[in-house]
């Protein structure tokens, strides 16, 4: 709830275009490359079919890491947490040598608010560049959503207003981040409590606009898209028919729980089985290139994740996605 009253109390700072602050910024000569014209052209032409196909992974936890190199043949790659190897002092440094060592790594940023309105953070984004680089993945991933404004981080992934004001933020944020960053972005669908006044399309049109406005692919978070089915009540095959499935790079997955007759994204539990039928039916339709398994918080025994994994690992086989 209090989280809900700052959201709330921040809604006069969601995009208004006069905060809008475009920054420009030389891109360095040493990044005008071929690799670099590959890859600003490799969503072009609404194919994803150049990306390599990664399989099934996790998202990297800490407690995990021993179990991971213990079961290494089950998982193909692993989705780090960008903002966790920012500036990283030695031992995670050498945490996350050790795991591009091993496993294939795709960055994950969850606080880089393409959504604000004042424009991004030019620091951290050098930053979240340099990770980037260094690992040089064939894409890397980032929310559709702000998480500052007006100055003030709100420790929150916070929906947008389904306008054109909005997508037109993040269509500029997105260019300034292709200033720095020349591999491919997917972007992520969020859950959301509260539905923003004054929306002049649905969240699927929405989601529509942002990826193909923005030339970008999409990472299907099909949990999310399940809870917000369930707690906003709408029908997730109308929902499905109304995006660019062939812009679907990769898919979230995982369970959440129960509160108070709302269904929320706590990635605490096991998958459920509207999940699983969800993913069926969306990797049927798609080429997808990787599924991850994201478990926060009640790590079970290691023994549990790899039988979820395998599970999408069989649905993917199914369908001839690998194999």
């Amino acid at each position: 709830m209090a989280t809900l009253m700052r959201l709330c109390g921040l809604l006069s700072y969601v995009p208004s275009t006069q905060f809008y602050l475009v920054s420009k910024l030389s891109l360095e000569t040493s990044r005008i490359s071929t690799a670099f014209s590959l890859r600003s052209l490799s969503l072009r032409g609404y194919s994803m079919s150049h990306l390599p196909t990664l399989g099934i992974g996790l998202g990297f936890r800490e407690p995990l890491r021993s179990d991971l190199f213990l079961h290494q043949q089950q998982v193909d790659f692993l989705e780090i947490v960008a903002e966790h190897y920012l500036d990283p002092p030695p031992q995670k440094q050498q945490e996350l040598e050790l795991l591009a060592d091993h496993f294939p790594l795709i960055p994950h940023a969850i606080n880089l608010s393409l959504g604000s309105a004042e424009g991004l953070n030019t620091d951290y984004l050098r930053k979240l560049a340099t990770l980037i680089k260094q690992l040089n993945p064939p894409w890397w991933s980032e929310h559709i959503c702000f998480t500052k404004a007006g100055g003030v981080d709100i420790g929150h992934l916070s929906p947008l207003p389904y306008t054109h004001e909005a997508v037109e933020v993040l269509c500029r944020n997105i260019e300034q981040v292709r200033r720095y960053v020349d591999v491919p972005l997917i972007l992520e669908n969020i859950t959301y409590m509260v539905t923003l006044p004054g929306a002049e399309m649905t969240e699927a049109q929405f989601l529509t606009e942002v990826v193909e406005r923005s030339d970008c692919g999409l990472l299907l978070d099909i949990t999310n898209l399940h809870i917000n089915a369930v707690n906003h009540n709408y029908d997730v095959g109308d929902f499905l028919s109304q995006l660019p499935l062939e812009r679907i790079v990769q898919l979230h997955f995982v369970g959440g729980h129960w509160h108070n007759g709302v269904l929320i994204d706590s990635h605490s539990h096991s998958t459920p089985k509207e999940v699983w039928q969800l993913m069926d039916k969306v990797v049927a339709k798609v080429p997808v290139k990787g599924i991850v398994l994201e478990r926060d918080e009640n790590l079970p025994p290691f023994a549990e994740l790899s039988a979820e994994l395998e599970e999408a690992r069989k649905i993917g086989k199914r369908y001839r996605r690998w194999d």
